[in-house]
């Protein structure tokens, strides 16, 4: 039979703890917050990732502290995540690479992009492009596609799942024997492209933007279905080649670890729901060439189950043989 004395201090024990979790959140946040990323440092959504932590920073009244974890096709970085404490001071900045398409380019994953998540808000969106290094002979996505038939050793690189999974469906799609050469990151790609080792590319226009203008690289269609506001005179791949159902643009999305409390949640979407809104920071965003996005947290999670879905079909209309 247990003591009185002894149940008292167990139910106090016990209730102490219950209380744990919300005293934290009231007291959220009360030192740094690092704000995680699958990709290196240049990448589009590092650039996204330094905006909103800067903004963060301002209305949180906290450091925020970007933190590149590239490598394993973002891999790295969600097991990480995933793993640390519940506690609001790790967060991640991620797209639909870990969270939509990994689960079906890979056997197997050390993390569950549903189970090992809290969602918080969608951010933004990155569109991507066909691009080629300007001296080459190419004008036009046909023209690429007859490049690649007249000679033989056409690569294309990748350093995320939507440049990997629009350079194989484009490539089977159009009979193009190319060899996919994979990347950490974009802007290594981007290098490797200038430099002439890989032929062409989809890389986010937040990447190529500044080649583009530069002249150093030529843009040939966007890879969405539609035109992007961000390039309107530019076609989509489906108007240059009549290829019907052609559309990958990658999302930008913050998460936390599982059971991340309410509250913290609840703070987090109110604050990045004015950041993404603020027609001064989307404007920032669109310059750099991302669109800004927002959203609910129970958007984001309905989003992503449904996002699985597409990317999954993605991943085996492309063929790709999970590795």
């Amino acid at each position: 039979m247990i003591h009185r004395r002894t149940f008292l201090t167990i139910a106090a024990a016990l209730a102490a703890s219950s209380m744990a979790g919300p005293l934290r959140a009231q007291s959220w946040p009360a030192r740094p917050i690092r704000l995680v990323i699958p990709f290196g440092a240049g990448a589009a959504s590092d650039m996204v990732a330094r905006r909103l932590g800067d903004r963060l920073q301002a209305s949180l009244g906290q450091p925020v502290i970007v933190e590149n974890k590239a490598g394993a096709s973002g891999q790295i970085a969600a097991e990480m995540v995933a793993k640390a404490p519940p506690d609001g001071y790790t967060l991640f900045l991620t797209s639909n690479t870990t969270h939509s398409a990994n689960p079906f380019l890979f056997k197997t994953l050390n993390y569950d992009p549903v189970k090992d998540f809290t969602p918080i808000a969608r951010v933004c969106d990155f569109p991507f492009v066909l691009v080629v290094q300007s001296a080459l002979p190419i004008h036009s996505v046909q023209e690429l596609v007859s490049y690649a038939h007249r000679t033989e050793g056409t690569n294309y690189g990748y350093g995320n799942s939507t440049g990997q999974i629009a350079g194989a469906a484009f490539s089977r799609l159009t009979r193009m024997n190319s060899l996919a050469v994979p990347y950490k990151s974009v802007p290594q790609v981007v290098v490797d492209l200038l430099g002439g080792r890989v032929q062409f590319a989809f890389v986010d226009i937040a990447n190529a933007l500044p080649h583009i203008q530069a002249g150093t690289l030529r843009a040939l269609a966007v890879s969405s279905a539609k035109r992007s506001a961000l390039m309107p005179d530019l076609p989509t791949i489906t108007e240059q080649t009549g290829l019907p159902d052609f559309d990958l643009t990658a999302w930008g999305a913050v998460f936390g670890p599982a059971d991340l409390p309410a509250p913290i949640v609840a703070r987090l979407n109110t604050e990045l729901t004015q950041i993404t809104t603020d027609p001064v920071f989307r404007e920032q965003l669109r310059q750099a060439g991302v669109e800004a996005q927002s959203s609910t947290a129970e958007e984001l999670r309905v989003f992503v189950e449904r996002q699985l879905t597409v990317w999954g079909m993605k991943v085996k209309d492309a063929d790709i043989q999970p590795a």
